[in-house]
């Protein structure tokens, strides 16, 4: 019975460990759900029932990394709209989708979007163009955007790391600006998302409520830590753990 009672606890403190870190992740690069998603898994949530909880989750945490990066969220509110407005469509067609389709033909897209994510954000300094201009979107910005949210509102996981990437070109001064609007585009695209999948009654909310109130400390605690490291540093973390989650998915397929 005490042996039954302690692997019931550690099947909750693991879920709980992670959305403290993927909170955290979240915060400076994307790619939480590599930590939380799996966490759900093993504690025994069903693969579906697990994307809705973990996304439940961490659209609770990036509303503390929003906040950790509010001042650079505020010097550029004259960019968000139509990115905003790109990310609740695809969002919601997203999460629709994993409603009526199987997982299987994004779970093998992803190590490649993500090798394609990391190497572009990796190169980005070296191929974006320097310009007097202010910062603004391209069209083709705004249409990737939306195919993003489209993703993340299916499965999300290292849909940070793609719009960094897609930000990356968007002339906004410096690293810390890129990660405010990724942060807060993500808490869009997770809160539309979680829409659809309340009303199909698909969140464990047993591990969603416990988990989005860490995510929420780890994602603020993230942002406000990340704010003051040097932006060589994050930006080689953020390529460092796009570089790792690449292996460990193409790993995946091929086992």
């Amino acid at each position: 019975m005490r042996v039954a009672t302690a692997l019931a606890g550690v099947h909750f403190v693991v879920p709980a460990v992670a959305a403290f870190a993927a909170g955290a992740m979240n915060s400076v690069a994307g790619g939480g759900s590599f930590i939380s998603f799996p966490a759900l898994l093993y504690a025994g949530v069903p693969p579906i029932s697990a994307n809705a909880t973990n996304n439940a989750a961490m659209w609770v945490g990036t509303i503390g990394s929003a906040r950790g990066y509010r001042e650079e969220i505020a010097a550029h509110r004259k960019l968000l709209l139509p990115v905003l407005v790109a990310s609740i469509a695809g969002s919601l067609i997203g999460a629709c989708l994993l409603l009526v389709t199987p997982q299987a033909l994004f779970e093998r897209l992803i190590p490649w979007l993500l090798l394609f994510a990391t190497l572009v954000f990796g190169a980005s300094p070296l191929i974006a163009r320097r310009s007097a201009a202010p910062p603004g979107h391209a069209p083709w910005q705004i249409a990737v955007q939306f195919v993003v949210a489209v993703y993340g509102g299916y499965f999300g996981a290292g849909m940070g790391i793609l719009m960094l990437a897609v930000l990356a070109f968007s002339g906004l001064p410096n690293f810390n600006a890129q990660n405010a609007i990724k942060n807060l585009l993500a808490l869009s695209i997770n809160g539309v998302a979680l829409v659809p999948f309340v009303v199909a009654r698909i969140v464990d909310w047993r591990f969603a409520l416990p988990m989005a109130a860490i995510a929420l400390l780890g994602g603020y605690f993230g942002a406000r830590f990340f704010r003051r490291v040097p932006q060589a540093i994050s930006r080689a973390l953020v390529v460092a753990i796009g570089a790792a989650m690449t292996i460990v998915f193409f790993a995946r397929g091929v086992a």
